[in-house]
């Protein structure tokens, strides 16, 4: 089961959208979380944050963690950031 992020994903969206990725989270089998961004249009520093905790929950489990479809400018904010290596491309 891949785990999808909403088009919007601001400060305002942030609260909502992680309760409903830590459920995805804790209901999920396998050895492998997996984040689709693809549909991220609007989106602030907010997005990396959602990410990295997600990564940090599943790792938390024993599972890897993957992001698919990382928008471009998400990853140059990664970068300034210094975390882009933490939210490796899915295959």
């Amino acid at each position: 089961m891949m785990l999808v992020l909403p088009p919007k994903l601001t400060h305002d969206e942030a609260p909502a959208c992680m309760r409903m990725l830590q459920e995805g989270i804790a209901g999920q089998n396998g050895s492998s979380t997996i984040v689709d961004a693809s549909a991220l249009e609007h989106f602030d520093s907010s997005a990396l944050a959602i990410l990295l905790e997600c990564r940090r929950e599943a790792m938390a489990l024993g599972r890897g963690f993957a992001v698919k479809g990382l928008p471009g400018r998400l990853r140059e904010l990664g970068s300034l950031y210094g975390v882009a290596a933490l939210l490796p491309a899915a295959p």
